[in-house]
């Protein structure tokens, strides 16, 4: 299967907020934790910001993978970077400076990744792709869990694969929505190797049997 080992990363957008460590521990044998910021400007839903962010970061052992859906991340992804976050994921359309905000976080140690809506074409941030560590492409229009898995997103994740493996890159790709044991082969088969799965998670009895189930389904389809 190459080189890349698939990644699982839980989204806490659809755990209890008022038992988020209890939430937590139940993933434990995941990957890393996907946390999604949202402001109700970029995107319509509001969910959590620096505070609780913070406090994952130092709850949880598994390394937190913050998805800002936020305006003017080039002001604020730095801050998550100082709370601890170990990867950020900024949108195209809400940046002004992505290599430089790409360079700003690695020299403070958070890996920097590039988030694409469904609407939007992978194309023009191929000149600056090595600039960056993942790239993030969403499956569903974001802003809230629990939607249905767009499979016309998956020619967008082919041609990233091809283009990181062409360039011999190590850039990651993850996707994000509508992720679960049904689709896990499909978004892996297009070359995605980080995989977010909420609902599909959060809403098994067991959360861990769920993340071997998606890990496993995804890793016997990837294309490297």
């Amino acid at each position: 299967m190459g080189i890349m080992t698939i990644r699982i990363a839980p989204s806490i957008l659809s755990a209890d907020f008022c038992n988020l460590e209890r939430d937590l521990d139940a993933i434990a044998t995941a990957d890393l934790v996907h946390v999604d910021v949202m402001d109700h400007h970029f995107v319509p839903n509001l969910t959590l910001g620096e505070p609780v962010v913070g406090r994952i970061c130092q709850v949880t052992s598994l390394p937190v993978d913050v998805h800002l859906m936020i305006e003017d991340p080039d002001r604020w992804a730095p801050e998550y970077a100082r709370l601890g976050a170990a990867s950020v994921s900024f949108h195209m359309g809400a940046t002004h400076a992505p290599v430089r905000l790409a360079r700003q976080l690695h020299d403070m140690g958070c890996k920097a990744c590039f988030a694409v809506r469904p609407a939007e074409p992978v194309e023009p941030i191929f000149d600056i792709l090595d600039e960056f560590d993942m790239v993030l492409v969403m499956t569903v229009e974001p802003g809230f869990g629990g939607q249905k898995f767009l499979s016309n997103q998956m020619g967008k994740v082919r041609r990233l694969r091809d283009e990181i493996t062409r360039r011999g890159l190590t850039t990651s790709i993850q996707v994000d929505g509508g992720v679960g044991p049904s689709t896990a082969a499909t978004v892996a088969g297009a070359g995605a190797d980080v995989l977010v799965a909420g609902s599909a998670v959060y809403g098994a009895q067991d959360r861990a049997k769920a993340i071997a189930d998606i890990r496993s389904a995804a890793q016997k389809a990837f294309r490297a």
